[in-house]
């Protein structure tokens, strides 16, 4: 019976290395386009551990990398450094997105952006029952707001200016003067929301 010392297919140990180092040493060798035999006579590695390596096939020692490096004039660092990154960086699951709601409680503001951006970019998801109205004192100078309706229409106002926004319309206005967003219709709106506030160019007529 098996103790269960193997190890699983897949698995890695601590101690390997990337797989991304195969790759490294391959482009690095063919950048400076030579060949198995001339990467082995230049870095006493011998040609079949040089393929082994490229081919990913073997754990090399650092004493190994280190000749390789040098021979293709890199420091150690950069071909031990690996150029994966995941695919994936963040799925957050309907429990865990945060949910403003407004006074009356029939606007719902969904912070669906990265909330480590929220310094200079914010990205809500907005829903409002009809008569809903959400309201927002003036943000940072210089902010700008960009609203998609995607169902329904909103009624934005800007100071004492007000502008309609119908289903698959956008509006860009000022976010850093007081504003609210009103669902005057008879169905629910839904709309997306992005906060740049951080803008450098900016109309700034009254």
């Amino acid at each position: 019976m098996s103790t269960g010392g193997g190890r699983k297919a897949g698995q890695k140990k601590e101690n390997e290395m990337s797989p991304a180092l195969g790759q490294t040493i391959q482009r690095l060798r063919k950048a400076y386009n030579m060949s198995l035999g001339e990467l082995s006579a230049q870095s006493g590695v011998a040609k079949s551990i040089i393929s082994q390596i490229e081919r990913n096939e073997t754990n090399p020692t650092i004493g190994t990398v280190w000749r390789l490096s040098k021979a293709l004039d890199s420091s150690i660092d950069e071909v031990l450094k690996s150029n994966e990154t995941p695919n994936i960086l963040l799925h957050q699951k309907t429990a865990g997105v945060p949910i403003l709601t407004s006074e009356d409680g029939k606007c719902r503001l969904a912070i669906i952006g990265a909330l480590e951006t929220v310094e200079w970019v914010q990205w809500y998801d907005f829903r409002a029952e009809p008569g809903g109205t959400l309201s927002s004192e003036p943000h940072q100078a210089g902010c700008v707001e960009h609203i998609a309706v995607l169902e329904g229409e909103v009624e934005i106002t800007v100071n004492d200016e007000t502008v309609t926004v119908k289903a698959g319309e956008t509006l860009r206005f000022r976010g850093d003067r007081p504003h609210s967003l009103h669902n005057a219709g008879s169905v629910p709106a839904h709309a997306t929301m992005v906060d740049i506030l951080r803008l450098t160019v900016i109309d700034q007529k009254a």
